[in-house]
C-alpha cells in the first residue's frame, strides 16, 4: 500500500478520471514519478482500504464515491454509513473509491483539486 523504498509515492489511479490525470500530471510537474496502482485492475483489499482511511483521517465517507450507479443499487443513504461500511462498499465495488489518492510515507490526500496532493509530496 504505501509506497516502497524505491518509489516514495503511490497514486492510486483511475486513467479515464480527468481529475486523476490531472493529478499524475501535476505529480510530474514537481518532479515525482510514483508507482502508479490502477486500482481498478487491482482493487485493495479491506486492509487496504482501512490503512487508506487512517492515513487519510478525516470522515471515512469522503473516500466514497457515492454519485456512481453502484453506490445508488445498494439503496444506502451515504450520511448513514459507519466507517465498516464504507470499508465494505469499497471492496465489494472498487469504482466507489474516491479518485486519485497519493500515499506518501504515513500521509495521504484525496487529489480534489489536484493540489490537494501537495502537501503530501511536501510542496505546500
Amino acid at each position: 500500500m504505501p509506497a516502497t523504498a524505491k518509489t516514495a509515492i503511490t497514486i492510486w489511479h483511475n486513467p479515464r478520471c480527468s481529475k486523476s490525470r490531472e493529478t499524475l500530471a501535476l505529480l510530474q510537474e514537481h518532479g515525482v514519478e510514483p508507482a502508479i496502482r490502477e486500482y481498478l485492475k487491482q482493487p485493495p483489499s479491506r486492509r487496504e482500504i482501512e490503512t487508506l482511511l487512517d492515513l487519510l483521517g478525516g470522515e471515512p465517507r469522503a473516500l466514497l464515491r457515492d454519485g456512481e450507479a453502484e453506490f445508488k443499487a445498494t439503496g444506502k443513504k451515504a450520511a448513514t454509513l459507519t466507517r465498516k461500511d464504507v470499508v465494505e462498499l469499497i471492496a465489494a465495488h472498487p469504482v466507489l473509491l474516491q479518485r486519485p489518492v497519493v500515499v506518501a510515507a504515513d500521509k495521504a490526500a484525496i487529489g480534489r483539486p489536484p493540489e490537494a496532493v501537495l502537501k503530501v509530496i511536501g510542496k505546500m
